[in-house]
């Protein structure tokens, strides 16, 4: 088998390719270069710009694939791509294409309904935002699928979480809070809730698609179980081993806050929960982590990785996610006046 992945350098693309080579794969990862990567030497590297159709093309040549897995489909990536002569270059030349989507690609007005399945309305806001790109190119592929049976599957999942996340607003901020004994704060009563889903599970599931005809033209989620902003930060002070100190904030207050001083997923636009019913039922799907034991195989790598000892804030090129802080801590004094 010989899979090609496109944005197979950081994160979910580069866990993507361990998961592959482990299962006796051969790989090529086509990428922009922007970001420094590990790929293993016996990884083939095509750099190009995956917007730039004709250099595309170029590089693509004839080539045949088993597997697509379309890991850079986002708007930072592939914004104002054109996607029908995007697909043109991989008609009758892949035998499953693989496309990760996410739950932003929902209509994000659906909060207060829970859980959320396939045949959810999706959002409608354009390819120039995040989950409207996302819907647009999973309408794309779908349509693409009734009219001339491409063999595509897509995957939505929630918040993925694990080693070498490159949205640095999550998890990996939140271990050094608790490690540094830092306040944390906690909007909405902690009652935010969000589907956490570790990198490997998402990976196993993907991989698993390529040859199953029960997943063509076919939408999942994927992901894991669903916990409380409250909960979420107990469960990693239990891992840490450090009492976590919680300063609540009030609803009334948000607006009298900076930026940054929480995650992107305590915020109330992400309460929003996956049902998985559909990938169990029709793919016998279960995920091999749990919440807190995702967590805990990722604190030890965060500990591996000597992220403990972080001394300054890491930003990701592409998401550009990072914590302040010097600003949390003026948010805790701006809330005790």
């Amino acid at each position: 088998m010989h899979a090609l992945v496109l944005g197979g350098s950081v994160f979910i693309g580069r866990q993507l390719v361990d998961t592959l080579l482990l299962r006796g794969v051969r790989v090529t990862v086509l990428h922009r270069g922007f970001t420094p990567t590990d790929l293993p030497d016996d990884v083939e590297r095509i750099l190009v710009d995956r917007t730039d159709l004709g250099a595309l093309a170029g590089v693509l040549g004839e080539r045949e694939w088993d597997a697509v897995f379309d890991v850079s489909g986002h708007v930072m990536a592939a914004g104002g791509l054109d996607v029908e002569r995007h697909l043109d270059l991989f008609a009758d030349r892949v035998g499953h294409y693989v496309y990760v989507s996410s739950i932003m690609a929902y209509d994000q007005s659906m909060v207060g309904i829970a859980p959320w399945s396939e045949d959810y309305p999706t959002d409608r806001s354009g390819p120039t935002t995040y989950g409207g790109f996302k819907a647009m190119f999973e309408a794309a592929l779908l349509a693409r699928h009734e009219r001339r049976q491409f063999p595509v599957t897509i995957v939505r999942p929630a918040a993925v979480y694990g080693p070498r996340n490159n949205v640095f607003d999550m998890e990996t901020p939140m271990f050094l809070r608790l490690l540094q004994e830092r306040p944390i704060l906690l909007p909405h009563s902690g009652l935010v809730t969000a589907s956490y889903g570790h990198v490997e599970d998402l990976c196993e599931a993907m991989v698993s698609l390529v040859g199953n005809r029960r997943a063509l033209g076919e939408v999942f989620n994927i992901t894991a179980g669903a916990v409380t902003t409250r909960r979420y930060v107990e469960l990693l002070a239990r891992i840490v081993g450090k009492q976590p100190h919680i300063v609540e904030v009030p609803d009334h207050r948000l607006r009298e806050l900076p930026p940054r001083v929480f995650g992107h997923l305590f915020s109330a636009r992400h309460h929003a929960v996956l049902s998985t019913d559909k990938a169990r039922q029709l793919l016998g799907f279960e995920p091999r982590f749990d919440v807190r034991a995702g967590h805990l195989h990722t604190y030890k790598w965060f500990l591996h990785r000597g992220y403990d000892l972080l001394e300054a804030p890491l930003v990701d090129p592409v998401w550009r996610a990072t914590w302040d802080f010097a600003a949390e801590d003026a948010a805790v004094a701006l809330l005790r006046r």
